[in-house]
């Protein structure tokens, strides 16, 4: 029997983040994991997906590289051999998570976690065997995975999730990515540089439900461009495997069928928790009818010993709100007043091109009562983004028309998720848009958007022309 201080379920980017923190802060530590270190994200998210989306865009880039001088022949694409590279990027991530978790004097144990009562987890079917943990503290942060839809079984060749469309051997000639949203654009955006004819079927009547339409209208174009279809207010029915192919029946608008006949189908409707199976009932922790864990500000579940973190508690499902929610709870349970206390939680969308949002969207402000002014600076007007042929973008900031303070940021573009951490920083800081315009921004950089951004919320960006109103 293990009797750590604590002990943390799921070592994905949530529950190792939390383990090492608790390390550092003198509380001895055991993690569980079922499968691998670094979770979903490090191994069939995150990481592999912004690989193959940085090899699709390097691969994009080149095809068009002689209108700038240089000739590329023989350009082709190797996805068994990218799907190497991939791996061996994944290995040493994971092995450095292993590493820290070493070092900094956390026991990894592998298997099965489940709660046999309030303070007692057990622990089997992994290499390290049965083994039962009474710990003063348990942190829940075992991740979420997708949905499945009953009318389309995932065989893992034809009809497959984000885990089998990261792990492909061979460009698929047409694909049917089923959901407009984040994972599923993101895999469409990349296959469709490599060639793959893509058709997008979204319910909604929009592409990334909820994001800004003046960002999404960007990627729109872009996915257009590439020769995507897309169906929007589009009910998908049902999938049939035939020969090899998969026929996928659907339903518009006007409720006319139309049958659509693919290579693969990718499912991508959003995804739920991974609470079942853990015991959580027989350790005092509820849940909501969607099976997400109930939490309150410093991350304690109904059982006071009991902390939950990550996609597992709900919300916006993001590494980074996992690994920021570890490092309160980790916080709490060494004894520190600490709370989950973040105005500024941004987002990434590794489309082409980025989208990066952080704070309220235009249409949120208003609706919660702001007056507003807004600004807007296209990338076109960036000596950098020309310099690098990446001129589709634009920022838009959004702010308090009573005392300017930012209240939201908007990116489409090149280094989007990059340029959001400024936009991030300034609504955490309760900054203005004038503190962000009298700040200087080094030259040529796409960073400079921020700054003229700030400025055109007033009228007085100096790159683009802005009339008297």
């Amino acid at each position: 029997m293990l009797t750590p201080k604590a002990c943390v379920i799921g070592a994905g980017p949530g529950g190792y983040v939390a383990a090492i923190r608790l390390a550092q802060l003198g509380i001895e530590t055991v993690i569980v994991e079922r499968d691998v270190l670094g979770g979903v994200c490090l191994n069939w998210g995150c990481i592999p997906s912004k690989a193959y989306i940085g090899a699709a865009k390097l691969y994009d880039k080149m095809k068009s590289s002689d209108e700038i001088g240089i000739t590329v022949k023989d350009l082709a694409v190797d996805l068994a051999k990218m799907r190497t590279w991939k791996s061996d990027v994944v290995k040493k991530l994971t092995g450095g998570i292993g590493d820290l978790l070493k070092r900094n004097g956390c026991k990894v144990i592998y298997g099965n976690a489940r709660f046999t009562d309030a303070a007692t987890l057990e622990v089997t079917g992994g290499k390290d065997g049965p083994v039962t943990i009474k710990a003063e503290n348990f942190m829940v942060a075992t991740g979420s995975r997708p949905f499945d839809l009953p009318a389309f079984p995932i065989d893992g060749k034809h009809i497959i999730t984000s885990t089998e469309a990261l792990d492909l051997d061979a460009v698929p000639p047409t694909m049917l990515v089923l959901g407009g949203g984040v994972i599923g654009l993101e895999i469409g955006t990349y296959l469709a540089k490599f060639g793959t004819q893509i058709t997008v079927v979204e319910l909604s009547d929009q592409l990334l439900p909820g994001t800004d339409t003046d960002l999404v209208d960007v990627v729109a174009r872009n996915l257009k461009k590439k020769k995507a279809v897309v169906h929007l207010k589009t009910k998908a029915i049902s999938a049939t495997v035939k020969n090899g192919k998969v026929e996928v029946k659907v339903a518009k608008e006007d409720g006319k069928e139309e049958t659509i006949t693919v290579d693969k189908v990718l499912v991508s409707i959003g995804r739920k928790p991974n609470t079942e199976n853990l015991g959580l009932d027989k350790a005092g922790v509820k849940m909501n009818q969607r099976g997400y864990i109930e939490v309150d500000g410093q991350l304690r579940t109904s059982n006071r010993k009991i902390f939950a973190i990550g996609d597992c508690v709900g919300g916006a499902l993001l590494a980074h709100k996992a690994s920021k929610e570890g490092l309160v709870a980790a916080a709490v349970i060494a004894g520190e007043n600490e709370v989950y206390d973040v105005t500024a939680m941004p987002g990434a969308i590794f489309t082409d091109p980025e989208i990066a949002t952080v704070g309220l969207t235009e249409a949120e402000a208003v609706k919660r009562g702001f007056t507003v002014k807004v600004g807007k600076f296209p990338y076109g007007a960036l000596g950098r983004a020309l310099a690098g042929r990446e001129t589709d973008g634009v920022v838009k900031m959004v702010v308090d028309a009573k005392d300017d303070r930012i209240l939201g940021v908007g990116i489409v573009g090149a280094n989007a998720s990059d340029l959001i951490a400024s936009g991030a920083l300034a609504i955490e800081a309760g900054l203005t848009a004038e503190d962000v315009a009298l700040t200087v921004h080094a030259h040529p950089t796409l960073a400079e958007s921020m700054m003229e951004v700030a400025e055109a919320v007033h009228g007085k960006a100096i790159h683009i022309f802005q009339p008297k109103k």
